[in-house]
């Protein structure tokens, strides 16, 4: 159900439901889509796909992580076979962490899964339902944009 547009007196209520099933929406995404990855581990291969070769430091500070805490999950995801790690070219005292083929794998399983689960959602709506989502999804592209 659609409600009305919100009014500026309104917009800490449209804030807060918007905040509460943008995140229901993304634990059912996680919960449904992961397979055997941890939802930590599949964020960092997400962030290595879209910084392309990031440093350790680099990486723990797009995660919002300590260092100690990415290196940890940089080690997992190497035990797995899911990214490797290399000597930079001109550091060769820093990491550089890359996507193995399995890796590259791994995510876009992720997300068929998580396009699937969405997929199945949208169509148990109504045509009005979906036309509205549609509508709707350009302005939730721009509020997720950085500024």
């Amino acid at each position: 159900m659609i409600r009305a547009a919100a009014t500026t007196e309104q917009t800490p209520e449209l804030a807060a439901r918007l905040r509460q099933a943008v995140t229901r929406l993304n634990r059912r995404l996680r919960s449904t889509a992961l397979g055997g990855v941890s939802p930590a581990q599949a964020s960092a291969l997400a962030m290595i796909d879209r910084l392309g070769s990031p440093g350790l430091g680099e990486l723990a500070a797009a995660e919002q992580v300590r260092p100690p805490s990415m290196t940890r999950l940089v080690d997992a995801l190497e035990s797995l076979g899911l990214v490797q790690r290399r000597a930079d070219e001109l550091d060769r005292r820093c990491q550089r962490v890359t996507l193995t083929t399995t890796g590259r794998r791994e995510l876009a399983a992720i997300r068929v899964r998580k396009t699937a689960f969405l997929e199945q959602r949208l169509a148990a709506l109504s045509d009005a339902d979906r036309a509205a989502v549609a509508r709707a999804l350009g302005i939730l592209e721009r509020l997720s944009e950085e500024q």
